[in-house]
């Protein structure tokens, strides 16, 4: 009999033990190990629920953070401790059903939320001790006062019970008295102490109005100030002090004596910079991160007036077939490599590298001549991968795309620039990768154009912003009218009346050709049997064809034989009279079971038509296999016969295709005829029917019932 396996609670409840052992010996609390336990289980809940939640929200890292301080774990020890806890344990015990890649990265931004809530909280809790400080500065000022008129012997007992600092000094600085506590913050001896004045004391990182502060004080125009301010002890090394400074009057308020109250915030200054380089730097690398790269960029392009910069955005290719066939220890063991060669790139004043997530980087010049400088940068860039990277034993050559922006400072802001960097960078990748290209803000805008139809697409079915035009078959013999190809056209909001090629590949690319696709269908399929009911068949006998084109996708699609069935049914529309177009493309190489389905549709009696044919190079001796009746000729054969004398090239080209498909009959459809010669021509060849703007733009369903209605009564 086996053990069920733990529920999720029981992860949850194994890893706020774990949490515990780990921080427990470093807390200041009175609880036991299993109380204090039980106090993280909420906090181990909310991180839990975090990590798998929807959408992302910093804020429950934040609020463990604080609830970590509130809990007592001030030591820096207990967030280090928490962070390599919530790092190593989080994603096995809490999320392991859940795309692990996504988790781990999930899991390292709830761990810079916890230390920024943990760091905003410990800071709330110092901005209270001050004030609890500044309080005892005046209790103090008050019994110091009351000591030196009253009694000695109470002041001294304040003043040397005291757990901070206590300094007296004349007003000219001279320092009189300190107590223990003052004494063995600066590490010396109190001669040493008291052997200094005031204004010896100064330090670089004092503020401007430190000693503006000081001496109104001296003078008797303020009564205290309060600041931070930093000291060189005797060793050399520095202390950082809350200082509040106060001026003791004597019985008839004549300034006396100076009053120092110091707290050294020495460690938790350290904390705090510890964990705003642990916020602004990553992890892995070293490097600046994403947070602290558009802090420089930010300054960067808002420079003043003569400044520019440059901007190179790198992407490395083929990472992720690395990650997939190595791991991501391997991984992450290149990206390191990477970030070491990169940083070694921009060492100039000015030059920054960062790391905005997985194996995109970015690096930085700033100055008057970015010009130049940023395409050095790049170079030195892409020399630096050139060496193989040696990992497990493996040598992995690196290669990367890289974007390139440069401008003056104030013309755009951050997210632009870095937008326009990322746009720049794919277009380096689609050329192949392995270089860098310059931002071409025309480049920049039809990327971000197709951005926005990609992302408008869906809705637009939805709104019915989609129509169909027709543009009529005619029949080279007798002029006719045999049917009509059905092609789709978008009213966009914003950009009007768009043709396929604008968005048909975006359609293939995000999926949406499949619901779009038989959206043109069951509306073209329509308008056939309504064509139908108005004027029956063509002259020659048959019903008008309805021709509609078919992308790669929707052949691999599993529904649409029957999707074809049902619309043809619905609409009461037989079988022959609808074709459907294939591009020559899609069907090279095609296996059997890509042609299965137009095998079905062909037996049902729906013509297949070989879209485009020339176009592909294709074997002719592979259109015996293809279930195709019908070859749609591509314009490019037939554009030399626009002119008289038409290219005799041309001319034997199409008149062995022709006899080709005649002899394995299947009827041949010319597209783009656009001159009464050229379809003459053709006539001549043999080509069966034709269309194109000599016999009519594509346009609404009307005009083919007009022009059918002049074969009818012409």
């Amino acid at each position: 009999m086996t053990a069920e396996p733990d529920g999720p609670q029981d992860r949850l409840r194994r890893f706020a033990t774990i949490w515990s052992r780990a921080v427990y010996q470093v807390t200041s609390t009175s609880l036991t190990r299993v109380e204090f336990e039980e106090q993280l289980l909420p906090l181990a809940g909310r991180l839990s629920e975090a990590l798998l939640a929807r959408t992302f929200d910093a804020e429950e890292g934040r609020a463990v953070g604080a609830a970590l301080v509130s809990a007592h774990c001030t030591d820096p020890e207990a967030l280090s401790r928490s962070l390599d806890c919530v790092d190593a344990y989080l994603v096995l015990y809490c999320g392991e059903d859940g795309p692990q890649e996504d988790l781990r990265a999930r899991s390292a931004r709830l761990q810079h939320a916890m230390s920024a809530g943990y760091a905003a909280a410990l800071r709330d809790r110092t901005l209270a001790e001050q004030e609890a400080i500044a309080w005892a500065a005046q209790s103090a000022r008050s019994a110091v006062a009351e000591a030196l008129h009253d009694s000695e012997a109470r002041f001294r007992a304040v003043f040397e019970g005291a757990a901070i600092g206590i300094g007296i000094a004349d007003l000219d600085g001279n320092i009189l008295q300190i107590n223990g506590a003052l004494q063995r913050m600066f590490g010396g001896s109190e001669q040493t102490v008291r052997g200094r004045r005031v204004t010896d004391w100064t330090h670089p990182d004092d503020a401007p109005q430190v000693w503006r502060l000081y001496d109104e004080l001296v003078r008797g125009e303020r009564e205290h100030y309060h600041v931070e301010k930093a000291f060189y002890r005797p060793d050399g090394t520095v202390l950082w002090t809350n200082l509040t400074v106060s001026l003791l009057r004597d019985a008839d308020g004549r300034p006396q004596y100076q009053l120092a109250l110091m707290e050294d915030t020495t460690e938790r200054r350290l904390l705090n910079l510890r964990l705003r380089y642990e916020a602004t730097h990553d992890a892995l690398t070293g490097l600046p991160n994403r947070t602290l790269f558009f802090e420089r960029l930010e300054k960067a392009v808002s420079a003043g007036e003569g400044q520019r910069f440059g901007l190179c955005y790198l992407d490395l290719d083929g990472f992720k077939t690395i990650n997939d066939s190595l791991g991501h220890a391997a991984g992450d063991r290149l990206l390191v490599e990477v970030a070491d060669r990169l940083q070694s790139c921009a060492t100039a004043p000015g030059e920054m590298v960062a790391r905005l997530g997985g194996d995109e980087f970015v690096a930085l010049t700033t100055g008057p001549d970015t010009e130049r400088e940023v395409d050095e940068l790049a170079a030195r860039i892409m020399n630096a991968m050139i060496a193989p990277v040696s990992v497990d034993g493996r040598e992995l050559t690196v290669r990367g795309s890289i974007g390139i922006v440069e401008g003056p400072a104030g013309e755009r802001g951050p997210a632009e620039v870095l937008r326009s960097a990322d746009i720049t960078m794919y277009r380096a990748k689609s050329a192949g990768g392995n270089r860098f290209e310059l931002a071409d803000p025309e480049a920049d805008l039809r990327a971000i154009t197709r951005h926005g139809l990609t992302t408008a697409l869906p809705a637009a079915l939805d709104r019915s912003e989609f129509f169909i035009e027709y543009q009529p078959l005619v029949h080279l013999g007798d002029g006719s009218v045999r049917g009509a190809e059905a092609l789709v056209r978008w009213l966009h909001p914003q950009h009007g009346v768009l043709g396929p090629d604008r968005f048909i590949p975006l359609a293939e690319h995000t999926g949406l050709i499949v619901p779009l696709g038989r959206w043109v269908l069951e509306q073209s399929v329509r308008q056939a049997r309504d064509w139908q009911e108005q004027f029956g068949g063509h002259p020659a006998g048959g019903p008008l064809r309805i021709n509609v084109n078919l992308s790669p996708c929707q052949l691999t699609h599993p529904g649409l034989v029957q999707d074809t069935v049902d619309i043809l049914e619905r609409a009461g529309l037989e079988p022959e009279a609808l074709c459907l177009e294939v591009t020559e493309s899609a069907l090279i190489g095609a296996d059997d079971d890509l042609l299965k389905p137009l095998r079905r549709l062909a037996e049902m009696g729906v013509d297949i038509a070989l879209d485009d044919f020339g176009t592909g190079y294709s074997n002719l001796a592979n259109l015996r296999r293809l279930p195709v009746s019908i070859l749609k000729l591509d314009r490019s054969f037939t554009q030399g016969m626009q002119q008289f004398p038409a290219d005799p090239v041309d001319l034997k080209i199409v008149e062995g295709i022709v006899s080709l498909a005649h002899s394995l009959n299947l009827t041949v459809t010319v597209e783009g005829v656009e001159t009464g010669a050229q379809a003459e021509q053709l006539r001549i060849l043999g080509c069966d029917t034709a269309q194109g703007w000599y016999y009519a733009r594509p346009g609404p369903p009307e005009r083919l019932h007009d022009l059918a209605l002049v074969d009818a009564t012409g």
